[in-house]
């Protein structure tokens, strides 16, 4: 092999070499938000359609782990609500814009539960990292209150331990996307949101 061409073999080496030890990129930057919104499924669902958000989780938040389950929650009486983990790259979307999807996704106004969901396990809430996240929070509460005209009930608490739930659960809208169709739109989600935010209900309602 001529000298020339060795020594242009050896420098490439060596760039591959380099390569392969060295990332080419940094690692994407990631936050947590926690919301409850009723079912999981559907909060899931719309979570995803953001920009900016990486990965959703359904689970448990606001009692133990010894009734973090589907089956417990159901009955009532744990402290759980259903709700959703959503990690997301904070230089794609902020905080305060996962909120304005949030207010725009549940029907805020209900302290009940949500749409055909009733009882406490299906009330909505903002569940707060630290006090910078719940200044945020805040703020965003009562700026989507006067757009709506009325008192919102979600409270804004302290995170607590969030529990995974069970496997079939998670992304339940792609996995079983008719039975998912035929619950949303018998459970009138959509209906109530676009009848409460009209032209402002955010825009991954529609399925």
């Amino acid at each position: 092999m001529p000298r020339s061409l060795l020594l242009t073999f050896t420098a490439l080496v060596a760039v591959l070499l380099a390569g392969i030890t060295t990332p080419i990129h940094a690692a994407v930057k990631s936050k947590v938000a926690i919301f409850a919104g009723g079912c999981f499924w559907c909060v899931e669902s719309d979570f995803d359609k953001v920009a900016g958000v990486l990965s959703t989780t359904s689970g448990y938040i606001g009692g133990s782990a010894k009734t973090a389950s589907y089956k417990t929650i159901s009955g009532g009486g744990t402290g759980h609500y259903e709700a959703v983990k959503i990690v997301y790259n904070p230089d794609k979307v902020s905080y305060d814009r996962l909120l304005h999807v949030f207010w725009r996704s549940v029907d805020p106004t209900d302290a009940g539960g949500q749409f055909c969901d009733r009882g406490a396990s299906y009330k909505t809430g903002v569940f707060v990292a630290n006090d910078a996240e719940r200044n945020i929070a805040l703020a965003s509460k009562k700026k989507a209150a006067a757009v709506l005209g009325t008192n919102i009930v979600t409270p804004i608490v302290k995170a607590g331990a969030f529990y995974k739930a069970e496997g079939y659960h998670q992304n339940y809208y792609t996995r079983n996307p008719v039975r998912y169709k035929v619950y949303r739109y018998g459970c009138g989600r959509d209906a109530r949101i676009k009848e409460i935010w009209g032209s402002q209900a955010h825009a991954g309602i529609k399925h």
